[in-house]
């Protein structure tokens, strides 16, 4: 998403405060949104960027998931000749078998963790569309005397809002994109 669902509830309370503080010009302030959810998909790339993203974690689960096989069958291995061991062998293949796991465990933070690698390779794909929408979203707002402009995909919940403020067609429009050939409603009906 464009905007965190926090930030999208601090812009709301600026928002709220400002036209507390100033009721005067709280009236002539104009007031638009957003789905960037809708503007992602009708962007070109996004497609290509969300299948090298699906591609690289089907990848990266592959690995853990041969992993895990080979840890399933060490463990039975051992499960099935654990009376043969001696005290120092059963030990230590079981060492071996809790440090398997642990790095089995690392692994996964590392590639599906919250600051893992396909979180920073999504955010570092992103970025580049991300700019050129919040761009796009920045010259219509401009052109169109616009003070504030949220996003409405996510955690942001506007309790009313009128489909004449929805900016995403005209950001779609900014960004060269035919709205038409989209086939997809901008804003989804209250």
């Amino acid at each position: 998403m464009i905007m965190s669902a926090r930030r999208n509830q601090l812009w709301m309370l600026v928002a709220l405060s400002f036209g507390f503080l100033a009721p005067a010009a709280s009236a002539q302030q104009k007031i638009g949104y957003v789905n960037s959810e809708v503007i992602l998909q009708a962007m070109p790339n996004y497609a290509t960027i969300q299948q090298q993203m699906d591609r690289m974690a089907q990848d990266w689960q592959k690995e853990l998931d041969q992993l895990k096989k080979d840890l399933d069958e060490q463990f039975r291995d051992y499960q099935a000749r654990e009376l043969l061991y001696t005290n120092e062998e059963r030990q230590r293949r079981r060492s071996e078998i809790v440090s398997a796991e642990d790095d089995l465990e690392r692994l996964r933070v590392k590639y599906f963790g919250p600051e893992g690698d396909i979180f920073l390779e999504q955010e570092k794909l992103m970025r580049p569309l991300q700019e050129k929408i919040l761009q796009a979203i920045d010259d219509v707002a401009t052109a169109e005397g616009y003070d504030y402009v949220f996003d409405i995909a996510g955690d942001f919940l506007f309790m009313f809002r009128r489909p004449q403020f929805d900016l995403s067609e005209n950001v779609l429009l900014e960004l060269g994109i035919d709205v038409a050939s989209t086939g997809r409603q901008t804003s989804p009906s209250n």
